[in-house]
């Protein structure tokens, strides 16, 4: 990112930091002296991370830029949703749906044990432990061990896709089947949100195509695996029954993707 795009986005943060957070200059403060940990405040919701940019991305991006469309993803779902999160980080996407939806029922899974102590501590500060299961699993087509890289809590670079990066720490994380998953929460996920870091070739390619009756929507983050293209998802999550509805390209293989089962009115 060359000088001028990084002066532009630190300005953007900076915007979105004072306009969204209530606690803002506290906020750019413990920024500025290199606090180890940072606290949230939206309205009701309190979050906290560790003070490193990759746990910092996910407040903005649910908070502030709304990047998985919450309210026109979940329309017509009534006030007692259930969702899945495959990925769950620190917890911005399961504490803020859960808020919205005060009836929500959510299985939250993060395999990488310090940030999935984040994604606890979350769910508890917010009230939510009766409603927000925390699994610290991976998700995966079938059930075993999975090795994958952890740059510490809170890093967007832990998963399989950064095995061998420099720098990674590679450890080995309890992984649970798609299947098992749709079992625990009863064959009926309203919004399966997945952001596995490479993972979702396998957990989707690899799982039963008829299993996917369970799920009614998926929003996913994809990413450039070698061997695999974005085409592969669409078209086995086609043959499942799921249509892709929107698309949202970041680079070549990165991006965001929303599919539903039923029609939605155009975001």
């Amino acid at each position: 990112m060359s000088i001028v795009r990084r002066g532009r986005f630190a300005l953007l943060r900076t915007r979105q930091t004072l306009s969204v957070l209530d606690n803002g200059w506290d906020v750019l403060r413990r920024i500025a002296m290199r606090s180890d940990e940072l606290v949230y405040r939206v309205g009701p919701v309190r979050i906290t991370g560790p003070n490193v940019p990759g746990a910092r991305v996910p407040v903005y991006e649910v908070f502030a830029e709304d990047e998985y469309g919450i309210e026109w993803f979940a329309q017509g779902l009534g006030d007692a949703p259930t969702l899945v999160d495959i990925g769950a980080h620190i917890g911005c996407f399961s504490v803020a749906f859960a808020t919205r939806f005060p009836g929500a029922t959510v299985d939250a899974f993060e395999p990488t044990p310090s940030t999935s102590a984040y994604l606890q501590r979350n769910v508890d500060d917010n009230g939510l432990a009766g409603r927000v299961r925390v699994h610290q699993q991976a998700v995966s087509a079938s059930s075993g061990v999975l090795v994958m890289a952890d740059n510490g809590a809170g890093s967007g670079h832990n998963g399989v896709l950064h095995l061998g990066e420099a720098g990674a720490v590679s450890i080995e994380v309890p992984c649970v089947g798609l299947v098992s998953v749709l079992e625990a929460a009863g064959d009926r996920v309203d919004i399966m949100k997945m952001d596995a870091e490479g993972a979702e070739y396998d957990v989707i390619l690899n799982s039963p195509p008829e299993r996917w009756a369970a799920v009614r929507r998926l929003v996913m983050e994809y990413h450039p695996l070698p061997g695999h293209s974005f085409d592969e998802l669409e078209t086995y999550l086609a043959g499942a029954g799921l249509t892709l509805v929107r698309r949202d390209r970041y680079t070549d293989g990165l991006g965001l993707a929303w599919f539903s089962r039923d029609e939605l009115t155009p975001a």
